[in-house]
């Protein structure tokens, strides 16, 4: 297996991860990321194939399991209790309890909700040049959680805060203050949560807060943990991929000048999830010895999916940099696969479906002002800002 070095906090690559995975790619199936110390699946065959494989994993082994720190012990409260990070039998119940609560069919009948309020925030917007990032993009998914969960909209921005400083934690740019902020808000998210479940035990409304707590399967219920981690990890997740996608998206769209309409919105999306996602690398944890792509696996070895270099797989996409709102993109990597896939998808789905063609009919002159720039927040993938004019 070749050895690559790249710091994933240098500006080049922040602004730009592309050629790097084309390196990594051409070097076979798996290539060694020296600055991660770990082997990554580069191409759309190897990470597929190890999304779906049970032979790797999530959750860290074990005997692999070291003590927390006792700073980051509020965030592991938490973080401890997400399916995203379990495995069966645990992920099994888990997730089964969380889809009884959050049906398709509720979710689709959120679209009247995410009209409105798309239509609501265009009739906020400032004139001359402001940041669509901060005006749309970020506010729309947030309150759309909120609603879902049923807690105050003027909450929005400070379930936001609390999501970002909990996230970073995930990011190469992590460090001693990023820790302290993600353990505080995770302390701070946590205390408001409790207050809004326990009104919920006495006071049940209909929303997505009282329909976890009274999703049982077999006799089996979500505990207090479990409620507040789920809820915690609905609005984490249904938030930042959604702003980035929406983000990324509108920086490819206002570049090139697409239309886009109620019948193309959907497939723009999964587009712009393909060429430019907003979640580049995942983890997996091995569970055996295994061998695959020439390499040996030990119990314990950890791999990164790079998904940002699967949507670019020539072998799977022709011409595959090429932003294409007409080829089929539902393939990609960006939500997922296997027990794990993201089941905030359909949600994230019907935002940007929704949301786009809404915001570029009702501002049809809208332009980009200057050359947006990447924020330093990788392995995820997202704009400092994007400053347009109408």
């Amino acid at each position: 297996m070749q050895r690559f070095t790249q710091d994933p906090t240098d500006a080049g690559f922040v602004q730009n991860p592309y050629p790097f995975y084309d390196t990594l790619r051409a070097a076979g199936h798996l290539a060694w990321w020296e600055d991660y110390n770990m082997p990554c699946a580069v191409s759309n065959e190897a990470v597929q194939a190890l999304l779906r494989d049970r032979r790797f994993g999530r959750e860290v082994p074990e005997e692999l399991k070291q003590p927390v720190p006792e700073h980051l012990k509020p965030f592991y409260a938490i973080d401890d209790h997400s399916m995203l990070e379990l495995e069966p039998p645990r992920h099994t119940r888990l997730r089964s309890l969380v889809l009884r609560a959050f049906t398709s069919r509720q979710i689709a009948g959120l679209e009247p909700q995410i009209e409105a309020l798309s239509h609501e925030l265009i009739d906020r917007l400032p004139e001359g040049e402001f940041d669509l990032l901060t005006e749309f993009c970020q506010p729309l998914p947030v309150i759309v959680i909120c609603r879902l969960l049923g807690v105050p909209e003027d909450m929005a921005q400070q379930l936001l805060d609390w999501s970002n400083d909990m996230v970073a934690m995930y990011q190469a740019r992590r460090d001693r203050a990023i820790e302290d902020a993600a353990a505080k808000a995770a302390t701070e998210f946590s205390e408001f949560l409790t207050r809004y479940i326990d009104e919920r035990r006495k006071d049940p409304r209909d929303d997505l807060i009282t329909r976890l707590i009274q999703a049982e399967e077999d006799g089996e219920k979500l505990s207090h943990e479990e409620l507040i981690t789920t809820c915690v990890l609905l609005l984490n997740a249904g938030h930042e991929a959604t702003v980035h996608t929406m983000g990324n998206g509108l920086k490819l769209i206002l570049e090139q000048g697409i239309e886009v309409t109620p019948d193309n919105a959907l497939n723009v999306a999964e587009e712009v999830m393909r060429v430019d996602p907003p979640l580049h690398m995942f983890t997996r944890y091995a569970y055996e010895d295994i061998e695959l792509w020439g390499h040996t696996f030990k119990r314990g070895d950890q791999v990164a999916l790079m998904l940002g270099a699967a949507n670019r797989d020539p072998e799977a996409w022709p011409d595959p940099t090429r932003f294409d709102i007409t080829r089929r993109s539902s393939k990609h990597t960006s939500f997922g696969g296997g027990l794990h896939f993201c089941v905030g998808a359909p949600l994230a789905r019907l935002e940007l479906q929704i949301a786009l063609p809404i915001l570029l009919k009702r501002l049809p002159d809208l332009k980009l002002v200057g050359t947006p720039q990447y924020a330093n927040l990788y392995h995820f993938h997202g704009l400092e800002s994007l400053m347009v004019t109408r």
